[in-house]
């Protein structure tokens, strides 16, 4: 996940700062060289490093840190602060023509993601704003293009305008935007060439692509684990072409997530949206407020709602609340929740939203992608009497139950310890309070 190693570093640096009483300046420079190595080994651009380090010093040396009961909370709260504004102090919004069509054209190099990008937005504006989008092939160079924008288009249930591969992008271009207006699609998006790296016949073909069809916006499609080769791919990018935002794909991947940090200030251009996993819809506005707060392992519970909103059945968790207080949660409804929970996005990433928990750590419930099909297969290989009442389950149904699911008796063992732990937890927060207000669980997921 990114940010991993850089979270982990950074957590070290203010475990150690808060464990002081007070803090000297003395302090303070140790702390801030840790944090200046944490960002370069995260593969931050060392100017923005340099900068960002100054500034963080400035004002933690100053007597709002020095004269404060909590001085190592008050770091914290300052680096935060910093890296909101270093990422961009409001996030950047996709601009909507109010009288024609909206035009978005993605630029960037080969490989960095751009045909599944395009994809993920569309979906985005038909799910988020209630577009009806078109996407429109204009990559001739790559083999089979094309033919990628179309499965994927399919797969995300948008159309796809396409003049095969002998036709001047500028001309599919057009075409493109007149096929909109035609079959009454109000947004377009380009998907445009690439190339392994930036080159003089790249930059005149999007320019000519530019000129004839006047996006409202040009995004560039970068890949984060690019690192700081992102940071000038988009420089370059930007003068030649001049670009609007960045669009970040496989910010879930091991990455060490510089480029996230950097762009921005090195470009002056807004991250606008985050690719976060395969998917069609893993696809986020990015919000440096949220980000940051990630960064620093204080977790991100507003988009882990709006998550849980755009995802969870309402109409099942008021039942399992109401089950939850009756005492009926089964192991059937224990499986529905973890599998619902698994549709919100890779559990890694969940469980990293939740402030204080670690990605990857799930505290009670171990529901990584292969324990949720063990636990389905263990499940499954129950009666329903069982699944109603696992107090019934002696050793010799444990022995039948783990043949039958391919697994160990020490993992139905675990399985069943972990119900009765899940299922205690969840009363808990089910009771937490006076009762749900009207219509609304207490809980707004699990």
């Amino acid at each position: 996940m990114a940010f991993e190693g850089l979270t982990e570093k950074l957590q070290q640096t203010f475990k150690k700062l808060r464990g002081k009483g007070k803090l000297s300046e003395k302090d303070v420079k140790e702390g801030m060289r840790e944090v200046k190595i944490a960002l370069l080994e995260a593969d931050v651009n060392f100017l923005v490093v340099k900068d960002f380090i100054k500034k963080v010093t400035e004002r933690a040396v100053g007597s709002e840190v020095m004269e404060s009961l909590t001085p190592g909370q008050q770091v914290v709260k300052i680096v935060n602060e910093q890296l909101v504004e270093l990422m961009g102090t409001s996030p950047a919004r996709p601009v909507f023509s109010q009288r024609d069509v909206t035009k978005v054209m993605l630029v960037g190099l080969q490989g960095a993601g751009k045909t599944t990008a395009a994809a993920k937005l569309a979906k985005y504006f038909e799910r988020h704003n209630g577009r009806h989008p078109l996407l429109v092939a204009c990559d001739v160079q790559r083999p089979a293009a094309v033919k990628q924008l179309q499965i994927v288009g399919d797969r995300a249930g948008i159309p796809v305008f396409s003049m095969g591969d002998r036709t001047n992008p500028a001309t599919i271009a057009k075409a493109g935007v007149a096929e909109a207006k035609k079959s009454g699609r109000d947004v377009i998006i380009f998907d445009t060439a690439g190339r392994l790296h930036i080159d003089d016949t790249l930059m005149e073909e999007l320019q000519a692509m530019r000129k004839g069809v006047n996006p409202e916006q040009v995004l560039l499609v970068v890949d984060a684990m690019t690192g700081q080769d992102a940071v000038n791919v988009a420089e370059s990018f930007n003068r030649r072409i001049g670009i609007d935002g960045v669009f970040l794909t496989k910010l879930d991947g091991d990455t060490r997530g510089g480029a996230a940090i950097s762009v921005k200030a090195v470009t002056g251009k807004p991250i606008m949206f985050a690719g976060t996993g395969e998917k069609i819809e893993d696809i986020e506005l990015f919000y440096p407020d949220r980000m940051a707060s990630r960064i620093l392992g204080m977790g991100d519970v507003l988009t882990l709602i709006e998550k849980a909103e755009q995802n969870l059945d309402k109409k099942k968790a008021l039942e399992l609340g109401r089950k939850l207080k009756s005492r009926q949660f089964t192991l059937d409804d224990f499986l529905e929740q973890l599998q619902q929970v698994r549709n919100m996005g890779p559990i890694d990433q969940i469980m990293g939203m939740i402030p204080g928990m670690k990605a990857g750590s799930a505290g009670p419930v171990e529901v990584d992608e292969k324990e949720l099909a063990r636990v389905e297969a263990i499940i499954s290989s129950m009666t329903q009497a069982e699944r109603r009442d696992p107090s019934i389950i002696n050793g010799s149904r444990r022995k039948r139950i783990a043949a039958g699911s391919g697994t160990r008796i020490q993992q139905v063992n675990r399985l069943l310890k972990q119900f009765e732990q899940t299922k205690k937890l969840m009363r808990q927060f089910a009771e937490m309070g006076k009762g749900p207000k009207k219509g609304k669980p207490n809980f707004p997921f699990i």
